[in-house]
């Protein structure tokens, strides 16, 4: 069922690969709650994935950007707002990639010039998305910026590996932009801490069959699923959640909270 609670509104999507993609299942909620958006991603995962089949389904146009390229996202909110005729309301950041994670690099045996890389791409491209929208002036009154976060920003998840600072340094980032764009602009920020979701990045985590089982028996109400996290970006996107910034905001079925539940107390027992 839709509400319309983005009608009018116009925004950008990075990071939609393919129908695992907690982005892709953004995009399909925001068109079906009336929103208007580019959609975005590195050239070379615009190769890798299927994204022109969600750009037919949602109306909406394309645009390689680099999210590390100050010039590559100049070029995208120009666009984007050429295109939707108008400054931007919502801007999803959803990407994330450690290169050491993904060569399998031991935590005690990183490269550190591709921890470099992980942090600039999973981290330190946020706070160039929001530079390039302060200083072009891209975003309305009262928008929203959302980024999304994980639980190995606060506590050790060893397979995690240099993700987990990148996703610290993403947090901080949302804090400290959080408080300029609220009071230069009304402009909320936000990063959403979801649990871990079968998509394409996350899978490629060591041991995360494992970890979600995990977890599933953690969670009082069970994982979220990726629908369910698109579902809470379009009510964060939304001006439902005007005075809300400046937050990680965890949507991992209670997770977090928890010390212990019952059913991993039995799932120890057998």
């Amino acid at each position: 069922m839709a509400y319309n609670l983005l009608k009018g509104k116009k925004g950008i999507i990075f990071g939609a690969l393919d129908e695992k993609s907690i982005a892709w299942k953004v995009a399909l909620k925001a068109k079906e709650e009336g929103a208007e958006f580019t959609l975005t991603n590195a050239p070379i995962a615009l190769r890798m994935g299927v994204i022109n089949q969600l750009a037919e389904s949602c109306g909406a146009e394309i645009i390689p950007a680099d999210a590390t390229s100050l010039e590559d996202l100049e070029n995208l909110f120009t666009k984007s707002m050429e295109i939707l005729g108008g400054k931007i309301d919502f801007v999803l950041h959803s990407i994330g990639m450690s290169p050491n994670v993904r060569k399998n690099k031991a935590y005690g045996d990183l490269n550190y010039d591709w921890f470099l890389k992980t942090l600039d791409i999973s981290g330190l491209s946020f706070h160039k998305v929001m530079q390039v929208a302060e200083k072009m002036d891209a975003m309305n009154e009262w928008g929203s910026i959302l980024a999304l976060s994980y639980i190995a920003a606060q506590r050790t998840f060893p397979d995690y590996s240099d993700m987990a600072q990148a996703k610290a340094v993403l947090e901080s980032i949302a804090r400290s932009y959080g408080y300029r764009f609220a009071k230069s602009k009304n402009v909320r920020v936000n990063t959403i801490s979801q649990s871990p979701t079968k998509t394409t990045a996350g899978t490629g985590v060591g041991g995360f069959d494992a970890f979600f089982d995990y977890a599933d028996k953690m969670s009082p109400l069970g994982n979220a699923s990726s629908e369910d996290c698109a579902n809470y970006i379009i009510t964060m996107f939304s001006d439902f959640t005007r005075m809300v910034t400046m937050q990680n905001l965890m949507h991992d079925g209670g997770f977090s909270s928890s010390g212990i539940t019952e059913d991993l107390i039995e799932e120890l027992r057998k």
